[in-house]
C-alpha cells in the first residue's frame, strides 16, 4: 500500500488538480465566442456548421477509449498535462483554420485530447481525494466552470478590443499550457495504482448487461442516461448556439460571448450549492426543481427574443443542470446487479451522445425554421428531467459527523 503524503503535499496537489481543470475549463471556451465569426469566415450555414462542430464530441467519444492507456502509460498527471497542451495546439490550428476541413481536423483532435485531460484530470483528483480523506470531486468540477467562464470572458474581451482571433486563442494556449505545467510539478507523485473504476473501467457490452441484470434496472439505467444526456444537451446550447442566437438578436460580439459566461457561470453556482440542497432536498426533488428551472427559463427567453431575456433565460438553464450529471453518475454507481463502476462507466460514456447530436439536430431545424425555434430543443431536455427524476433517490442524506 502506498505511504499517505504529508498534508502539505495533499494541499499542494489539491490546488495542482484544480488547475488542470481551470485550464480544461478555460480552453475550449475562448474559441466559443468565436464561431460566429468562423462560422462566417467558413460560410457555413446552419446546419454545415452544426454538423462541423460535432467533431468537438467525435474526437472526445474516440479518444475516451485510449484514456487508460495513455494514464497508464504516464501517469495520470502527466497525461492530463500533456493533452492540455496538445488540446491548447488543437483549438488554435481550429481557430486559423482556411477551410471547414481543416476546422473539422483540428476540432477532432481538440476534442481527443480534451477527452483524455478529462479521464486523466479526474483520476488524480481520485487519487488527491482519497489521500485527504473526504469528498472534493465536486469542488473541482466547480473550478472547470469557473475556468469556462474566465474563457468565455477573455474571449468577450479579445472581441471587445478586436484582437484577431489567431492572437487571442495563442496567447490563451499559451498561458494555460505554463499553468497546467507548473501544476505538474505540485501533483501527487508515482504511479496511479489505486482503483478508480469511473476512469479506468471498461464498459461491458450491451448484451452482456442485458443477460444478467433485471430489465428493471436496464430501464433505470436507460432514464439515468437521458437524463445526463439533458444536461449535456443544454449545456452544448451553450456551448455552441449562445452566441450565434444572441449575434441574431442583434447583440454584438462582445455582448454575444455572455449567453455562454451566463449559462456556465450560474452552473458554477448552482454546484457550489448543489451538495447542501440535496443532503436537504434529495437528488429527485433538486433534479426536478433543475427541469423546472431549464424548461421555465428557458422558455421565458425564447418567448420574448430579446437579447436581455435569452441572457437570463441561459442563467437559469445553467443552475438548472449544475447537478443533473453528478445525480446521473451517482444513481447509476448504486444500482443494483451491476458490478462496480459499470453503470457509472455506462452513464459517463452515453453522456456524450448528447454532446454530439445536439448541435446538428439544431443545425437541421434551425435552417428549416430559425435558430430561435431550434433551441426549443432546451426546455424539451428541461422537461425530459421532470418527467425521469423519479428514478433517483428521494431520500435525505444525513451528513457524517
Amino acid at each position: 500500500m502506498r505511504p499517505t503524503p504529508p498534508p502539505r503535499s495533499i494541499g499542494r496537489a489539491r490546488a495542482a488538480v484544480s488547475a488542470l481543470f481551470l485550464t480544461n475549463g478555460a480552453l475550449y471556451a475562448n474559441i466559443l465566442p468565436r464561431y460566429p465569426e468562423i462560422k462566417q469566415a467558413l460560410g457555413l450555414d446552419n446546419a454545415e456548421y452544426g454538423f462541423a462542430v460535432i467533431a468537438f464530441p467525435v474526437g472526445a467519444i474516440v479518444a475516451g477509449l485510449g484514456a487508460a492507456w495513455a494514464i497508464r502509460r504516464l501517469g495520470s498527471a502527466r497525461a492530463a498535462v500533456f493533452s492540455t497542451i496538445l488540446t491548447a495546439l488543437g483549438v488554435l490550428a481550429a481557430g486559423l483554420a482556411p477551410n471547414v476541413w481543416v476546422f473539422v481536423a483540428f476540432l477532432l483532435v481538440g476534442g481527443a485530447c480534451d477527452a483524455i485531460t478529462d479521464v486523466a484530470q479526474n483520476a488524480h483528483g481520485l487519487r488527491v481525494q482519497r489521500a485527504l480523506g473526504r469528498s472534493i470531486l465536486n469542488s473541482f468540477h466547480a473550478v472547470w466552470s469557473v475556468g469556462a467562464v474566465l474563457g468565455g470572458a477573455m474571449a468577450a474581451g479579445a472581441i471587445a478590443v478586436g484582437l484577431p482571433i489567431g492572437v487571442h486563442l495563442a496567447i490563451s494556449g499559451a498561458i494555460f499550457s505554463v499553468v497546467a505545467l507548473v501544476a505538474l510539478r505540485y501533483c501527487l507523485p508515482g504511479p496511479d495504482r489505486d482503483p478508480a473504476p469511473d476512469a479506468h473501467a471498461a464498459a461491458p457490452s450491451g448484451a452482456e448487461i442485458a443477460r444478467r441484470v433485471p430489465a428493471r434496472i436496464i430501464l433505470t439505467l436507460i432514464a439515468l442516461v437521458v437524463i445526463a444526456m439533458a444536461g449535456s444537451v443544454v449545456e452544448d446550447a451553450g456551448f455552441t448556439w449562445a452566441a450565434l442566437y444572441l449575434t441574431s438578436l442583434g447583440a454584438p460580439g462582445a455582448i454575444a460571448a455572455i449567453g455562454l459566461i451566463a449559462l456556465v457561470g450560474a452552473q458554477f453556482i448552482g454546484r457550489l450549492v448543489g451538495d447542501r440542497l440535496v443532503d436537504r432536498f434529495g437528488q429527485r426533488a433538486v433534479a426536478r426543481a433543475g427541469g423546472v428551472l431549464v424548461v421555465v427559463g428557458m422558455g421565458v427567453a425564447l418567448a420574448f427574443g430579446t437579447v436581455a431575456a435569452s441572457i437570463v433565460g441561459f442563467a437559469a438553464a445553467g443552475v438548472g443542470i449544475a447537478t443533473l450529471v453528478p445525480a446521473a453518475m451517482h444513481a447509476a454507481d448504486e444500482l443494483p446487479g451491476l458490478r462496480h463502476g459499470t453503470g457509472l462507466t455506462v452513464v459517463s460514456w452515453l453522456m456524450r451522445l448528447g454532446f454530439l447530436a445536439s448541435p446538428p439536430a439544431v443545425g437541421l431545424i434551425a435552417n428549416a425554421t430559425d435558430l430561435r425555434t431550434a433551441l426549443a430543443i432546451v426546455p424539451c431536455a428541461g422537461l425530459a428531467v421532470i418527467v425521469l427524476a423519479g428514478v433517483l433517490d428521494g431520500r435525505r442524506e444525513t451528513p457524517r459527523r
